[in-house]
Parts: C-alpha cells; structure tokens; sequence
C-alpha cells in the first residue's frame, strides 16, 4: 500500500461519465482522495495546480482546453502529475497509447480495466512517480495524438453576443470585449464601457470564441488576448494582466502563464 493519501483531479464532461468514473474509483481505490472532479480542461488544469495532485484522469475530448492540451501545459509548466487520459474509441489514438505504454481507459470505463490501470499508476508512485524518460515519451506521444486525432472541425467563431444590462438587452460585437468572467450561471461581459451579463455559462463560450484572440487565463475568467496591456508574475509564477481599457487587474493561474512568455 501506498503510505500516504494520494490526491486525484477527474476531468470528463459528460456528467453522467464523469459520476460513473469518480464512483469506480472509489471501489477500486478507496485510499483515494478526489479534490476535484471537473467539466471542462480549463478548471482541470486550474484544479491540478492548485492541488498538485499524484494522479489525474483527462478525457481527450473536453471544452476549451482538451485532455492532452491539459497535459501539454503540465508538461511546461513542470507539473508533475500521472495523466491517464480517458477516449472514446479511436483506433488510432488507442494504437499510439500502446506504442508510447502510457495508461488510457475506453468509455464506457469498464471497472477491471480501471483496476489495471490502477495498479499500473500505483507501482509508478512506489517508484517516484514520472522520470524525465517517461515526461519525453508523453510529450511525444501528446504530439503524436495530436497529428493522428486532430478535434472536429468548429464552426465559424462567434461574431454577436446578446447580453443584458438591467431591462436593456444589448447587442455586444465579439471584438469589443475585454473579458468574460464566471458569475454563477451567468457570465459577466466585460468591455470598455462596463459589464453585461450573459445567460450562457463560460465553459460554453470556449467552444464559440475564436481561440487565436480569446484565452482561458484561469477556470472563472476568458480574456481577449487584444485587450491586454501587460503581464506582471510574482514569486511563485502566478501573473496578473493589466488591460489597455479597464482600471481593474486580473488573475492568471500558474499553468496559463505559458501564454505570455513573449510579452
């Protein structure tokens, strides 16, 4: 048995498979500690780095950020973290796991699968958990995937929002906002004469925006990538972004700071 307890993020945007898999674990590994179960890559990758967890199971397919885009930023932001990632069938995607010899679960997950993998993650936290080889054969293999298994094709970005402000509802041009931050169910629209809210929950936008200028900088906050003016970083690599429009600073989680390495 392992000594200490081990932390687990879950991350699978259907609910119904994510329950399925967080009730799984708890039969084949009831040492286990969740601290987050997660419905989109953006909160997963915020959750691993605020809990820095010894194991975290990403479904390849999740809104905004994917799986192994989760993975990718783990990777440079030198998170250590076992990643077993959870698919759908795709041939090509499970031949390229095989060949790299890195964990993956097929949905549905079945529980002697699950146990497997398990005893394969455990044996692996015995040693140490990843070694610099095994960090090179993942990132290769998340390139591999990448190549093999590129995501479907989206429609055209967003170019209109409808929002509300008191009784009046607005009609908001896309390139006009500064930010969009998580309120409940609702989504604050930020520009540069102030806020509107959204009846669209945020994990939704990522789908619609057009990701060269829209970013996830933390799991509660989308920034348009025009509207920044500059990036500050404390000592512990977390950053806050000033805007070119807006008195008010936001926030950038630790593994999203890859995204200014240039300003």
């Amino acid at each position: 048995m392992l000594e200490s307890r081990i932390k687990c993020v879950v991350a699978e945007d259907e609910a119904l498979l994510r329950e399925s898999l967080v009730q799984l674990l708890g039969e084949v590994w009831p040492e286990l500690e969740i601290v987050a179960s997660c419905e989109d890559g953006g909160s997963a990758l915020d959750a691993i780095a605020e809990h820095r967890p010894e194991v975290a199971f990403l479904d390849i397919r999740m809104p905004g950020l994917s799986g192994m885009e989760v993975a990718s930023n783990l990777l440079a932001a030198g998170i250590r973290t076992e990643v077993v990632f959870v698919t759908a069938y795709d041939q090509y995607a499970v031949d390229a796991f095989e060949r790299g010899a890195i964990d993956y679960l097929l949905k549905p997950v079945a529980r002697e699968r699950l146990a497997g993998t398990v005893g394969r993650v455990q044996a692996r936290l015995r040693r140490g958990g990843q070694d610099g080889g095994q960090l090179q054969q993942l990132q290769a293999l998340l390139q591999q995937l990448q190549a093999v298994s590129p995501p479907p094709p989206k429609a055209p970005p967003l170019v209109w929002l409808t929002a509300s402000r008191g009784q009046e509802t607005r009609l908001i041009l896309v390139d006009d906002v500064c930010y969009f931050q998580a309120d409940s169910k609702y989504t604050v629209v930020m520009t540069r004469e102030g806020e509107t809210l959204l009846r669209k929950p945020i994990r939704d936008l990522l789908e619609v925006l057009d990701p060269t200028h829209f970013k996830q900088v933390h799991r509660s906050t989308i920034v348009n990538l025009r509207a920044v003016a500059g990036v500050t970083r404390d000592e512990h690599g977390r950053g806050v972004l000033r805007l070119k429009t807006r008195p008010e600073t936001l926030a950038v989680s630790q593994p999203f700071m890859g995204l200014f390495r240039n300003m």
